[in-house]
């Protein structure tokens, strides 16, 4: 895997310009220095430098400041062998957290930690242990800035992505080209020149391979025939065969640096301090016409670029000073540092400007970066005076210099998954903000589930300014979990426009509580430690849902805010993480995010949703919580209805039923429904859904709502309703997930609607018999965007309407043993809602299924449509709920209730025809007998599969016709359920039904066990070395194969700059054993897992769904990766979350 940042990317309007001055420079470069090497003296060179350049393996644990999260191979070289010191590049040390490993060329592996990475440029040494690289002779690479000239003939010697040493042969063309631009919200060198090598030749040692630096060259070292570094590759541009490498004038006073901190040690590592200047203080700006001078306070950040004499000249540069510079400078100078940009915030901002041309500093005519910077960098702290021409006007700027670390952030807060940091010197030239700004790096999943983008500035929370991170930090400390309160922030992309959003606060254990990271150089590790203090209300561990409906309604009446959702960005990067990382579910690094499309029949997956518009996402209308009575809410939805009946054109009836069945509805909009991304299970393919659901219960202290499996994928998910009959937005709780049907059940909490709300809102009338037939009317019902009612008048075109859903490429929840109900008009692919009658009865719900459609053997995309759930599947399950049926207690809204257990056959049925079922030898008493049964189907059910690991397994096999239950006759699904549901009913059975099975020509009796699951779906997850390890669910299983060693835990997902990142253990997977024991179980795992120390190699055997076995090794990291299990906790109802083993602090 190559390193990220070696590449440069296609260059903007400017980058195209500057390309075009420099096809056109007509500068003199300095004589080309005769190159007298032969081979052997090239051999020799080699020979002595190969073996001191390693391979580097990388681990952004953490996202930070420019950098993301991951891991990558790089290059570094050996520059202190008695003090183990490694030079590479700043994007490979990383600004933030790494582990890192060294590979020598002889395959010794060694760890190494960061000691130092310069704040501006691309530079930045490991340390590691001499002693522990035991078995090769090498030296170090001396470093010999001053050889480098045009024209000399170099080598660099890096990896091919990791593999084998390559070296890349070549000539150096310039030694002042401008810095180049790797991205516009990433890291970029400035303030300096950079090397240019063109003609170069990648050989993979004797082989010749293409042209240009390959992935992992990063860090490599430019080199001389006397076998001395040169320069430091950086970078190379991908549109030809040219490398950049960095000048190391800058980097030699910095390991002079670092050499003299160790010799004044004992045997630890200790921080050492490398004096880095900028511009900062009180100056006097004096004009040479006599004008008066002014004294201000500043702080100034600026960046110089190189301009030839005659672009100064149009900048208007006198003369006389263009010729006291040229003769001042030495030979062969053609220009001079001209002011690019200036980091706006300060009081210099439009004090010092761009065009700007620098003349003297301190006196002394300077016109080279390596001048300006050593003077600034031996400085820190003083007085320094700086004189400049700006539109042919001399101007004299005293400034006091500050030091370059102290704007280089080297801590951050950790919450909620997300990376908060103070806005880095790097990151507030890129967005031309002010330093120390309270920065968002990863938006986590809290600041995410509310639309605060990357690369955010944090401007207001929940009522105070914010302008530091210890600010934001006391703010949250006094939140309380669940609460909803207002944040604003602005963008780079449009910094003009504060934005405001409502943020969350998790109501569950999702995440650890927020800590405080902060580098240690000694170390080079990032120590953590809490935010918050113990006492905070953060850290309350109850979920006060009361409480939580005061604060929703104080931020609207205090805000008066009608669309405070209307700022959600449009395109937030999804990739999230849990500790800051991405989530993935195979070994590509593919994003989860669909484009939403209008399609009208067939739509794709519109689970995300790409913008929000002011009427949605809505807690409450400001004025609507205040309106006295409930005749004017009546009103309102009344004139509402007449609109959409007028422009949808119903029929004039079609009023009665939206009238009824409007005050049921509830919409799961905004962006309301949000899986976790430390926890996204079963396979759900998304991070957050929306869709409509009906109430089918509503009482004084329980409130249910039934929606479909597609908008409410998994219990692990934070759930927000918003009602059609009271503008007000409330959380639900998932309590009821059925294992076959698409449904699941929502409960809320009726008082936190109020007086008002809770006798509006009602709950539906269910008709679940007589079952719907061919040509039957029925409307349609369900909520637009803006809650308002929408109904059409259809026809039933097929009431049984058999389901054939394939399983996805990362197995996940999918419809099957089920019929539904098709109509011949709707309203596409994205609208849901509710069947009724005329009276506006629910004969079915309108729900979404999701699909997979596949094109060729590696291409698919994900699709859903809408069908017809009968009613009678979701009454029979709410019937057992009201009705208190035998089951394990749940506790809801305060009051435990036994929850319905469901007897179910594992296996996947799919219906044949009758007359295709005589083809294969069926009898012709079998198919009268079935005709009888059901005319209206005439079909027999076969058997696609049985789930692995259930009791049916073993009986019954793919083909087998199930002809009768208990000797009566089955022919559809609901007949099996019926049999199963029979079996519930009898206290002396053994849970097994009698089944006829047609198999190959002959009839067979068999008594097959049945299973009983409940309706909480998955309520264990852990997280080990990165990887969401969970046991096999349903859609795992629904492939008919668990691993032969016990079955073994499964990855669903794993985490982006984790362990199991760097090793290669990805999802879709298996773990049989670690380290020779078996995992048959999570139990199992953990007893296993927490024996293992930090830092210790782990063998870890696993088995693809494919079947493939693999055995692997990777090292545990405590440090940045605790074990931790997430655990439902039925007697509270909340999700807890439980620290198996960390590093002791």
């Amino acid at each position: 895997m190559g390193d990220p940042m070696e590449r440069l990317g296609s260059e903007d309007a400017i980058g195209m310009e500057s390309c075009m001055k420099e096809d056109l420079c007509m500068e003199i470069d300095p004589p080309i220095r005769e190159n007298v090497a032969t081979a052997e003296d090239w051999r020799k060179a080699l020979n002595k430098v190969v073996p001191a350049v390693v391979v580097l393996r990388t681990t952004a644990c953490r996202a930070f400041d420019t950098e993301a999260a991951g891991a990558s191979y790089a290059t570094g070289f050996v520059v202190d062998k008695r003090r183990g010191i490694i030079l590479t590049n700043r994007h490979v040390v990383k600004p933030g957290p790494v582990v890192a490993e060294a590979m020598f060329v002889n395959r010794e592996e060694i760890p190494v930690h960061p000691v130092y990475r310069d704040p501006v440029h691309d530079f930045g040494f490991f340390r590691y242990d001499p002693s522990a690289v035991q078995f090769l002779s090498y030296e170090e690479i001396p470093l010999a800035p001053e050889a480098a000239c045009v024209g000399l003939e170099i080598r660099v010697v890096g990896n091919d992505s990791g593999e084998k040493v390559s070296i890349l042969a070549g000539t150096l063309a310039r030694l002042d080209r401008d810095a180049p631009h790797y991205k516009k919200d990433g890291y970029n060198d400035f303030n300096t020149f950079y090397m240019q090598m063109s003609g170069g030749v990648l050989m993979p040692l004797l082989d010749l391979a293409a042209s240009g630096t390959k992935g992992g060259s990063s860090g490599s070292p430019v080199i001389d025939w006397k076998g001395r570094a040169v320069a430091l590759n950086a970078g190379s541009k991908s549109s030809s065969a040219s490398a950049f490498f960095l000048p190391l004038e800058r980097v030699v006073r910095a390991l002079q640096f670092l050499q003299k901190g160790r010799d004044s040690s004992t045997s630890n590592w200790v921080a050492v301090n490398i004096p880095r200047g900028t511009l900062q203080v009180s100056w006097t700006l004096s004009k040479s016409e006599s004008l008066s001078a002014t004294m201000l306070e500043i702080v100034l950040l600026v960046t110089f670029l190189h301009k030839g004499f005659d672009e100064t000249r149009r900048l208007g540069l006198h003369s006389e000073t263009e010729q006291m510079v040229r003769h001042a400078s030495p030979p062969g100078e053609t220009g001079m540092l001209v002011v690019d940009s200036v980091v706006p915030g300060g009081p210099a901002y439009k004090h010092l400007e761009p065009g700007d041309v620098l003349v003297r500093m301190n006196g002394e005519v300077t016109t080279q970066f390596l001048k300006m910077e050593t003077l600034l960098d031996d400085s820190v702290d003083q007085t320094i005076e700086l004189q400049i021409e700006r539109g042919g006007t001399s101007l004299t700027v005293n400034l006091r210099v500050q030091d370059l670390h102290s704007i280089t952030p080297d801590y951050f807060l950790e919450v909620s998954g997300a990376v908060i940091q103070p806005l880095s010197y790097q990151q507030a030239r890129n967005f031309r903000f002010q330093c120390g700004l309270v920065y968002v790096t990863e938006p986590g999943y809290m600041l995410f589930r509310a639309g605060v983008p990357r690369h955010a500035i944090i401007k207001k929370f929940a009522g105070e300014e914010i302008s530091q991170l210890e600010e934001l930090v006391s703010v949250i400390s006094k939140l309380s979990r669940g609460a909803r309160v207002p944040l604003e922030y602005v963008s780079y992309t449009d910094r003009h426009r504060r934005k405001s959003v409502l943020v969350t606060v998790d109501r569950h254990e999702w995440y650890a509580p927020p800590q405080i990271y902060t580098r240690d150089d000694s170390t080079g590790l990032w120590t953590s430690k809490p935010a918050l203090p113990p006492e905070s209300v953060f850290l309350s561990a109850g979920i006060n849902h009361h409480r939580e409906g005061l604060l929703n309604q104080a931020v609207v009446s205090n805000t008066c805010v009608t669309n405070m959702m209307e700022d959600r960005p449009q395109d937030n990067n999804h990739e999230l993480a849990d500790g800051l990382t991405v989530m993935e579910t195979s070994q590509e690094n593919v994003s989860e995010e669909t484009q939403a499309h209008d399609e009208p029949d067939v739509g794709t997956k519109k689970r995300r949703i790409e913008e929000v518009s002011s009427t949605d996402g809505i807690v409450v209308a400001d004025c609507s919580l205040h309106e006295p009575t409930e005749e004017k809410l009546e009103n309102v939805r009344t004139t509402q209805n007449a609109v959409l009946r007028d422009n949808h054109g119903a029929a004039a009836n079609a009023s009665i039923a939206e009238r009824v069945i409007e005050p049921t509805l509830v919409m799961f909009e905004g962006l309301a429904v949000h899986v976790p991304p430390s926890c996204m299970l079963d396979g759900v393919h998304s991070q957050h859904f929306f869709g409509t659901g009906v109430i089918v219960y509503h009482s004084q202290f329980m409130g249910l709502v039934a929606v479909d499996k597609n908008t409410v994928a998994v219990s692990v998910s934070d759930v927000m309703l918003s009602f059609a009959a009271f503008p007000m937005e409330i959380p639900g709780e998932v309590i009821f997930l059925h294992p076959v049907h698409n449904y699941a059940l929502v409960a809320y909490d009726p008082s936190a609607l109020g007086s008002i709300g809770s006798s509006v809102v009602r709950a539906a009338e269910l008709l679940p018999e007589p079952t719907l037939r061919r040509g039957d009317s029925v409307y349609l019902v369900g909520l637009s965007r803006s809650l308002q009612a929408t109904s059409r008048k259809s026809i039933v075109t097929n009431p049984c309407a058999a389901l054939n859903i394939g399983s996805a490429d990362c197995p996940r929840y999918r419809a099957t043993n089920m019929e539904v109900i098709e109509l011949d008009t709707d309203f596409g692919s994205t609208f849901s809602g509710v069947l009724t009658d005329e009276h506006g009865r629910v004969q079915a719900i309108w729900g979404s299924f999701s699909t997979q459609l596949k094109f060729g053997c590696t291409t698919s995309e994900d699709h859903q449509f809408v069908r017809g759930i009968p009613i009678y599947a979701i009454s029979q399950v709410l019937d057992k709920i009201i009705s208190g049926a035998k089951g394990p207690p749940l506790l809801i809204n305060d009051i435990k209730r036994p929850m319905p257990l469901v007897r179910i056959l594992e296996v996947e049925l799919y219906p044949t025809l009758l007359s295709k079922a005589r083809s294969f030898g069926l009898s012709n008493d079998w198919v009268q007998a079935l005709v009888k049964k059901d005319p209206i189907r005439r079909q027999v059910l076969r058997v696609k599969g049985c789930l692995a690991g259930s009791k049916a397994e073993n009986l019954l096999e793919q083909g087998d016709m199930v002809l009768a239950i208990n000797k009566e006759p089955i022919t559809c699904f609901r007949d099996l359920e019926n049999a199963c549901q029979a079996l519930d009913m009898c206290d002396d059975n053994d849970g097994k039904l009698n089944m006829t099975i047609f198999r190959q020509g002959c009839e067979i009796e068999l008594l097959v066990g049945t299973d009983v699951r409940d309706g909480n779906g998955t309520t264990r997850v852990i997280n080990w070395c990165g990887s969401i390890v969970q046991d096999p669910h349903p859609a795992v299983r629904a492939l008919g194969f668990l691993p032969e060693e016990g079955h073994g835990v499964y990855v669903a997902r794993w985490c982006h700059g984790s362990p199991v990142h760097r090793y290669g253990l990805y999802a879709l997977q298996w773990i049989v054993e670690v380290n020779g024991k078996p995992t048959p179980n999570l139990d199992a795992f953990v007893e296993v897992t927490k024996e293992l120390g930090h830092g210790e190699f782990v063998r870890v055997r696993t088995v693809h769904l494919n079947g493939k076995p693999r055995v692997l090794s990777l090292k545990q990291d405590l440090h940045y990766w605790p074990t931790w299990e997430l655990r439902f906790d039925p007697e509270t109802a909340t999700w807890r979350r439980r620290t198996i083993k960390a590093l002791d602090r």
